[in-house]
C-alpha cells in the first residue's frame, strides 16, 4: 500500500498546529501544514524578498541547523513522511531528518523541547522543487513531529501519513464517530477519487467548500461509485449522518451504507435512499450488528462532503484498541 493513501495526520484541518521554529524570517512556518499544494506567483516581493507559500529561514552564517515542531492533529503511527520543496529550487535545504515524540495533554513549547524524541527520518538528502517520499517502518505512537533542515533553507509542505491512535479514554467519554480519521478511521479502498480524496470526509468540523469533501468524476456507464472504510474499532453504528453540503448540481441521487464484521457478509445500515443537494441528512440505525468496516454506496456518482458513524465500541473492540 502507498503510504500517501493514509490520512495526512499534521494537516491544519485535521487539527495540526506548528507549535515553534528557530527561525521564519522569509516565510512564516504555519505554511508547512496548509492543505493543498503550495503555490508561487513570481516576482512578488515583500520587505523580506519573494513570497513563498512554505517556511523559510535566513541565510546561516554560524554553526547549527534549523527546526520546526509540529503537533500533529490526530497522534498517531507514521507510515511515510513527504517533504515538499515546491518552488524552492536555490533556497532548499540539502538534508532533512524529522523525529517524533509522545506527550500527551498540552505540552508547552518549554516541554516539547526538552523532550526525548525518536527518529522517524533519518538524515537524508533532498531534492528542490519536488516532493521527497520517505516511506518509514511503522512504530510508536507520536503526538508531535519535529523537522529539522541542515543547515537552513525552504520547505513548502510537511506531509505525515499515517493511522490515527487516540487515547482510548477520550473513546470511553461518550460516543464515538466510529468513521472519524482523528479516531482511527481511514478509507481502504475507492471507485473515484478523481478531484478530491475521499479521505476529507472523515476529517473532522463541518466542511467549508465543496473541496473539502469528496467527489468523483462524471459516469458514463450503468457503475456506481463506491468508497469502503475501516472503522476506528469494532464497533455498533446507532446513528449516520450523509452530508451532501457544498453539492449543489452535484451531490449523488441516492445512496446505501453498509457495514461489515471482519470477512463476514456486507448487511444493510441504510437502505438505499435518496439523497437532497447541500443537505445534512441522519439516519438513525437501529438493532445493527457489530462493525469493523463500512462501505458508501452513492448513485451513480457525485460528492460527499462528511461521513459520521456515531455509536459504541464493542468490549473486545475497545480491548483491541487499548
Amino acid at each position: 500500500m502507498n503510504f500517501r493513501s493514509l490520512p495526512d495526520l499534521a494537516l491544519r484541518t485535521l487539527g495540526g498546529a506548528v507549535v515553534w521554529a528557530d527561525d521564519e524570517l522569509f516565510a512564516e512556518r504555519e505554511n508547512l501544514i496548509r492543505p493543498g499544494p503550495a503555490r508561487y506567483q513570481a516576482a512578488t516581493f515583500g520587505h523580506k524578498g519573494q513570497v513563498y507559500d512554505g517556511w523559510e529561514t535566513r541565510r546561516r552564517r554560524s554553526p547549527g541547523d534549523d527546526s520546526a515542531i509540529v503537533r500533529l492533529g490526530a497522534p498517531g503511527v507514521v507510515h511515510g513522511v513527504v517533504v515538499d520543496t515546491s518552488w524552492f529550487k536555490g533556497n532548499f535545504p540539502p538534508e532533512v531528518s524529522v523525529d517524533g515524540t509522545e506527550i500527551d495533554g498540552h505540552p508547552s513549547v518549554d516541554d516539547l523541547l526538552k523532550a526525548t524524541w525518536t527518529p522517524i527520518v533519518p538524515r537524508s538528502a533532498v531534492e528542490g522543487d519536488s516532493e521527497n517520499d520517505f516511506p518509514v517502518q511503522p512504530g510508536p505512537r507520536f503526538t508531535h513531529v519535529r523537522v529539522t533542515m541542515h543547515p537552513d533553507g525552504g520547505i513548502a509542505r510537511l506531509r505525515v501519513h499515517g493511522v490515527a491512535r487516540p487515547n482510548v479514554r477520550y473513546l470511553d467519554a461518550g460516543p464515538v464517530d466510529l468513521a472519524a480519521v482523528e479516531n482511527g478511521a481511514r478509507v481502504t479502498a475507492c471507485s473515484d477519487w478523481f478531484y478530491s480524496s475521499a479521505q476529507n470526509m472523515l476529517l473532522p468540523g463541518t466542511a467549508r467548500v465543496m473541496g473539502d469533501g469528496w467527489e468523483t468524476a462524471r459516469r458514463r456507464d450503468d457503475g456506481n461509485d463506491w468508497v469502503e472504510i475501516a472503522l476506528a474499532a469494532r464497533g455498533v453504528v446507532t446513528l449516520a449522518e450523509l452530508d451532501t453540503s457544498y453539492f449543489l448540481g452535484n451531490a449523488p441521487g441516492e445512496a446505501a451504507l453498509r457495514g461489515r464484521d471482519g470477512d463476514g457478509e456486507w448487511f444493510d445500515l441504510v437502505p438505499r435512499t435518496t439523497l437532497q443537494p447541500d443537505t445534512r441528512h441522519r439516519f438513525v440505525v437501529d438493532g445493527a450488528s457489530p462493525a469493523t468496516q463500512a462501505r458508501l454506496d452513492v448513485y451513480p456518482d457525485g460528492g460527499m462532503a462528511r461521513l459520521r458513524l456515531w455509536g459504541r465500541l464493542t468490549a473486545d473492540g475497545r480491548e483491541a484498541f487499548a
